[in-house]
């Protein structure tokens, strides 16, 4: 919560200190709804890979009470010693892109969580939805059957959500363009970080699955850009 209450208190102060413009609004505004979304679909959270790996030590606790409230609300605390730049018109046009990546964002986690509440008995994009089987071993030893979804987005790409997170960030890093690289150390560093979190998931998933995720692999060979990477 202390990332969202700080990003509106920055666009407070940005426009008590330089004039009413809507760039430090649609920043706060689309974290906000970013945030919205993060809780109402908190369960999910559950199977993602700072859960499922990394667990919650010090790595994740740490950088959720201390990083994510520092440096994750840096191109809002940037926007108020830096006026906007970006008209008014401008903003809107950022808002409905940031709007467009949540929404984007919301389905490709919905169509995974939908496909897996269901068993894989469901309809994506209007067809049966697809899959790998596949088995892993469990901590006990024990045997179980899994199935690795290859519809909808999660046909395009691996990670075709990691598209959109940074298509987000980049979205709330807009309204400070003009003024460098500065406001865009957040997106750069979330670039960085999925990035190297795909090669993670791999690693982890080639150990589990073995030959089912190296077949998972060959039906979805894009580990985030469909064509490009």
């Amino acid at each position: 919560m202390g990332w969202a209450i700080l990003v509106i208190n920055f666009a407070i102060a940005s426009i008590q200190l330089n004039g009413f413009k809507l760039g430090p609004i649609v920043n706060a505004f689309l974290i906000n709804i970013y945030l919205l979304k993060f809780f109402y679909w908190e369960t999910g959270y559950f199977n993602t890979l700072d859960i499922t790996l990394d667990r919650a030590g010090y790595y994740l606790c740490w950088g959720c009470l201390t990083w994510v409230q520092v440096f994750y609300a840096f191109p809002a605390y940037f926007l108020v010693a830096h006026p906007t730049k970006v008209s008014n018109p401008g903003s809107f046009a950022i808002l409905v892109f940031g709007l467009l990546s949540v929404i984007l964002n919301y389905m490709a986690d919905y169509q995974k969580e939908k496909f897996k509440a269901s068993g894989g008995e469901c309809s994506i994009w209007g067809r049966r939805a697809e899959f790998i089987p596949v088995e892993y071993k469990t901590h006990q030893g024990k045997t179980k059957k899994s199935k690795l979804l290859i519809s909808g987005f999660w046909g395009l790409s691996r990670h075709m959500n990691y598209v959109f997170e940074l298509m987000l960030a980049l979205s709330w890093s807009l309204p400070a363009i003009g003024y460098g690289v500065f406001p865009f150390f957040y997106f750069i560093f979330l670039v960085i970080l999925l990035v190297h979190r795909t090669f993670r998931d791999d690693e982890k998933c080639v150990a589990k699955y073995g030959e089912g995720w190296k077949e998972y692999c060959k039906q979805v060979p894009y580990r985030m850009l469909p064509f490009l990477f």
